[in-house]
């Protein structure tokens, strides 16, 4: 039984409520005696509780089932999930983050820099396929790179919605209808201006509503501040981390702010400090800014040994399959359910190394050049990442 159907069930006993078959059985027994009733036959095949079983006991039990396993936990913030969730979240007046397309700007680089080039409104540039889907990105106005320019910058929208579409730099380099006169197009680091984001997921929702009990005030408190910074689309409380060392003398604070897949950029986070300067979010005389999280860089070699016999082709899919991986751990993708890196944490390889286990059953071993990263109020990112082959 799960800990939370035990709480649940204990909370019942502890009324009084028989839930389990043997006790309702004990119970109705119970009431035959009090009530001075003649029937003798407790056989469970006697006629009079097979009765009692088939409309009395099964319902109880399916009504002890409903309220152990939807009722009771839909009470309490701790367990409550979905409709129930929103309800809660509406009586601490916070509501569900809808779901947003990432935007942002790729680099296109061309082949010469003479003459102009012309790049219409609707081009698809894509990612190549992560743990079996790849993602779009399509350009939302027409875009002239002038004479004498070797680059421009191609503005860009997620197709769909989802926090899936954050990709770390170089993913989206391919044009899947050739542009003449194009050489490259690829995403910077610093390449997304509005951080795509999914509907709001019940954990993240949960951690808002219980922020709310201590931003009661709504000033200068870092729950306050928590609750204003995290009703952005794509930031979860758990990824703020703030600094309370008068970093810029009495009254002020730093707030470094994390996304899923890593760092914001610096004008998503100058938006969230402008509705904080501007919307009279400010308690008095107080003065907090936000910043991105600082990073620490990571170079990592990975080498890959696959099981003996495996073809070249599964052997270069595994390769890739590691590579992906790896990089979702260091939030430059959302596409694998595996241990991620954190400010103020330690990264372990160790458990990333039985993730990976778990993930391709064609890998035999896998070896890091890294030890453990253990980091202060940065967050580790790869600068330079190498995967390689090893033998079988």
């Amino acid at each position: 039984m799960a800990e939370p159907e035990k709480i649940f069930t204990a909370m019942l006993q502890d009324a009084g409520v028989p839930v389990t078959e043997e006790a309702m059985q004990q119970r109705w027994n119970e009431i035959n005696s009090e009530q001075g009733g003649l029937i003798q036959n407790n056989s469970k095949w006697s006629p009079f509780w097979r009765l009692i079983t088939a409309i009395v006991t099964e319902p109880c039990k399916q009504l002890v089932k409903l309220l152990i396993e939807h009722a009771l936990p839909n009470v309490f913030l701790r367990y409550a999930s979905s409709t129930w969730l929103d309800l809660y979240a509406w009586g601490v007046d916070v509501e569900r983050k809808a779901g947003v397309k990432a935007q942002g700007q790729l680099v296109v680089t061309r082949t010469v820099s003479t003459g102009e080039l012309f790049i219409p409104a609707g081009t698809v540039v894509e990612s190549p396929p992560i743990n079996g889907y790849v993602y779009r990105l399509v350009s939302s106005a027409d875009v002239t790179i002038a004479d004498g320019q070797l680059t421009g910058l191609l503005p860009v929208t997620a197709e769909q919605i989802g926090k899936a579409y954050n990709l770390g730099p170089a993913y989206y380099s391919i044009l899947p209808v050739a542009i003449t006169g194009v050489a490259s197009v690829t995403n910077n680091a610093d390449w997304l201006l509005v951080a795509g984001a999914d509907t709001e997921e019940d954990e993240p929702l949960r951690l808002r509503c219980r922020n709310q009990f201590s931003a009661v005030g709504q000033y200068h408190h870092d729950a306050a501040y928590t609750a204003e910074i995290s009703s952005f689309a794509g930031i979860r409380p758990d990824y703020l981390f703030f600094e309370h060392d008068a970093p810029r003398g009495a009254g002020t604070a730093n707030c470094y702010v994390m996304i899923e897949t890593g760092v914001p950029t610096q004008e998503f986070v100058d938006t969230i400090n402008t509705h904080i300067r501007d919307t009279g979010n400010h308690g008095h005389g107080d003065d907090l800014r936000c910043f991105p999280i600082q990073t620490t860089a990571v170079s990592l070699t990975v080498t890959v040994h696959p099981v003996a016999h495996l073809s070249e082709e599964k052997r270069k899919a595994l390769r890739a399959g590691v590579e992906n991986m790896v990089r979702c751990a260091f939030r430059e993708n959302t596409n694998y359910t595996v241990s991620k890196t954190w400010a103020l944490g330690r990264f372990s390889f160790s458990r990333l190394s039985d993730e990976l286990h778990g993930q391709f059953l064609d890998l035999r071993s896998v070896e890091f050049s890294q030890d453990d990263i253990v980091s202060e109020l940065t967050l580790p990112v790869l600068s330079t990442f190498t995967v390689v082959l090893g033998a079988e």
